[in-house]
């Protein structure tokens, strides 16, 4: 057991298959080494076995808060959810804000642990220390919205005031690879299929009903330090400034104008480097692309309703917006939250699109249906790019709105045969229409809007995330763009490979904690620190918990090596390296440098060749187990090989 500050000390593990429900603690050892949420969630699920079925009853499903969850450090509303993904094979871990993190908390928990499948639909229903499965054969077929609505009414709670619920739409039921886990108002765990993994366990929704019972600092003279010089650097940043900085302001829609006037915004499937360079390029384009018309200043002036927040945040970057379109005759009334710039980019410019109020109903779609929007955007994309190639036989034109309504449909309840197909993601379409040249993807998890032709590390952290290509393991745009914590040149490689690496093993902390990236824009390990020493009433240096850090970061990839992947998966999509389409515009000629980088990067790692030699994991302290066959002087050898 644990007795640090900021955890509960209490984990159920769920039996799906029995309905049986058991209540353990934490080890100590395992709480100082992993920190919490991401590291121990990813704990919890290499302990499962690396062998697993995605989708079968061994697979681990954790619902992880950290310690820092639920507490008055800013921008703590966060929860992991940790599996392996029935999309990539690789562990993963996938977030969401809100409430439900802080709630599961306040109810008790540290997590809730998964296994096994249910022979009917369930939900579990989380309060006062206690989990319940109940029925949920009448929710089965129901969108994330109407589930939630239902469930409120059951449960006699009150939605947003002491009622989280989390769960899956007909995406996560039908098993689409990228169907996610929606919480509350559309706030989404949306990579790596977590509602996938959910839909083949039968278990439709997380429900959490609980007062506000924050934890208390251990070592409250510590935890006050911290927290007032957090929000001292969170007031004064340009970035997250509450009613100032940019992501107050537009949310994380204020880089679309940034990425496309750096010639950094992958346009048209990736081809192109921007609207602007697409509309030079393509002379049979239906119409020009103006990615002004869907970025965050344009939603702010038009659409824009309200500005909710998650707790303990006083950024508030979430932009819920209505819209009134036009769909197969008839007119929609949509009011959703929120249009982020991932999801525009996806549904919008990269798939040549700029409606911007249709593609909030793309958004609000995929939300209810469970969809991961970005993976839904690039899939639409590569199968506009197919159609137009002639690798499938139906037409799918670019840009064309009401097709993409109609496919997004169609994917989330894998209506036809192409549909089908699509729902499987992208490595899997690619390999069966013989496409792999339209794949945009790393390890089967596709891309993010940030151009690795322009923005070189952000080609070495799609290459070398653990749970594929992701903007989000190390988020070098900070640096390439914002200038936090210095402004470094996007279009130069080297020193990217050793930057990456320190934003990855940064972030690992700050998802284990578990407190939103964002703060990253104003904090840093000095701020990190205090708090978290404050909180658990321990006295870790800065250097001792980076390289905790470091150990999550490391013990994701020997989970990796474990199933089967090495330094050949950490690769990028042709397109975007030297024998494959140059920049536009400011990014004229350029190309991914990623041979180069990933040298640098294994270096600095101390990695053999994308493995972790078994001496990396003794200085880490992970438990070595079977190893990996690789030593730092011997080169890379079959585990158990001579």
């Amino acid at each position: 057991m644990t007795e640090l500050g900021g955890f509960q000390d209490r984990v159920a593990r769920i039996d799906l298959s029995d309905g049986d429900v058991a209540y353990e603690s934490i080890p100590d050892e395992d709480a100082k080494k992993y920190i919490g949420a991401r590291g121990l969630g990813v704990k919890y699920v290499f302990d499962q076995g690396p062998d697993v079925d995605p989708l079968g009853p061994d697979n681990l499903l954790a619902f992880m808060n950290g310690p820092l969850s639920g507490t008055q450090v800013t921008m703590s509303g966060r929860i992991a959810i940790c599996t392996k993904s029935p999309l990539t094979g690789t562990v993963t871990d996938s977030h969401h804000g809100g409430w439900s993190g802080a709630r599961l908390k306040w109810a008790g928990f540290d997590g809730l642990l998964f296994e096994g499948q249910a022979d009917e639909p369930v939900y579990a229903y989380v309060e006062d220390g206690e989990v319940e499965l109940r029925d949920a054969s009448h929710l089965w077929g129901k969108g994330f919205h109407e589930t939630r609505d239902a469930i409120e009414e059951e449960v006699e709670g009150s939605y947003g005031k002491n009622l989280s619920i989390m769960g899956i739409g007909t995406a996560g039921e039908n098993l689409v690879r990228y169907g996610n886990i929606m919480n509350e108002d559309d706030r989404a765990s949306g990579r790596g299929g977590t509602g996938c993994v959910a839909g083949s366990k039968k278990l439709k929704a997380v429900v959490v009903k609980s007062g506000t019972r924050m934890p208390k600092p251990a070592d409250q003279e510590t935890f006050k330090e911290g927290h007032m010089q957090a929000m001292q650097a969170i007031q004064e940043s340009e970035v997250t400034a509450p009613n100032e900085g940019g992501l107050s302001m537009y949310g994380t829609n204020v880089l679309m104008n940034i990425t496309e006037e750096m010639d950094g915004h992958p346009t048209k499937n990736g081809v192109y480097t921007s609207g602007d360079s697409y509309n030079e390029g393509e002379a049979d384009r239906p119409h020009d692309l103006d990615a002004e018309r869907i970025s965050g200043e344009n939603v702010r002036e038009n659409i824009l309703v309200d500005e909710p927040t998650c707790h303990s945040c006083p950024v508030a970057c979430k932009k819920e917006v209505e819209v009134d379109v036009m769909h197969k005759g008839e007119e929609m009334n949509v009011r959703m939250e929120s249009f982020e710039y991932e999801s525009a980019w996806a549904l919008g410019t990269n798939s040549a699109n700029d409606d911007r109020d249709k593609i909030a109903v793309m958004i609000d779609r995929c939300n209810d249906f469970g969809m991961d929007t970005i993976d839904t955007g690039n899939i639409l994309a590569m199968a506009m790019e197919m159609s137009e190639n002639g690798d499938i036989d139906e037409d799918i034109d670019w840009g064309d709105t009401e097709q993409m309504l109609d496919m997004i449909e169609r994917i989330a309840h894998r209506e036809d045969d192409l549909a089908h197909t699509l729902g499987e993601g992208a490595e899997r379409i690619g390999e069966a229409f013989d496409a792999h040249d339209s794949r945009l993807d790393v390890k089967g998890e596709t891309i993010a809007a940030y151009d690795p032709r322009c923005m070189k590390g952000m080609g070495i952290g799609y290459a070398t995330s653990n749970r594929g290509a992701c903007h989000l393991r190390g988020y070098t745009p900070a640096a390439e763009i914002l200038g936090i914590p210095e402004k470094v040149d996007p279009y130069e490689w080297e020193g990217k490979g050793e930057l990456t690496a320190q934003f990855q093993d940064l972030h690992a902390i700050s998802d284990s904690f578990d407190i939103c990236k964002f703060n990253a824009f104003a904090e840093g390990i000095e701020e990190y620190v205090l708090q978290y020493n404050g909180m658990t009433g321990l006295d870790v240096s800065e250097d001792e918990l980076m390289e905790a850090g470091e150990r999550v970061y490391n013990l994701e990839r020997y989970y990796n090596n474990l199933v089967g992947f090495d330094g050949s998966d950490d690769s990028l999509p042709e397109r975007f390296l030297e024998d494959g389409i140059r920049g536009q515009g400011a990014s004229e000629g350029e190309y991914c440098e990623l041979e180069e980088m990933k040298d640098e990067y294994y270096e600095y790692r101390g990695w053999v060749d994308g493995v972790v030699p078994d001496e990396k994991l003794d200085d880490l302290g992970i438990e070595v187990g079977p190893g990996t066959g690789v030593s730092s002087e011997g080169g890379v050898t079959a585990s158990g090989d001579d």
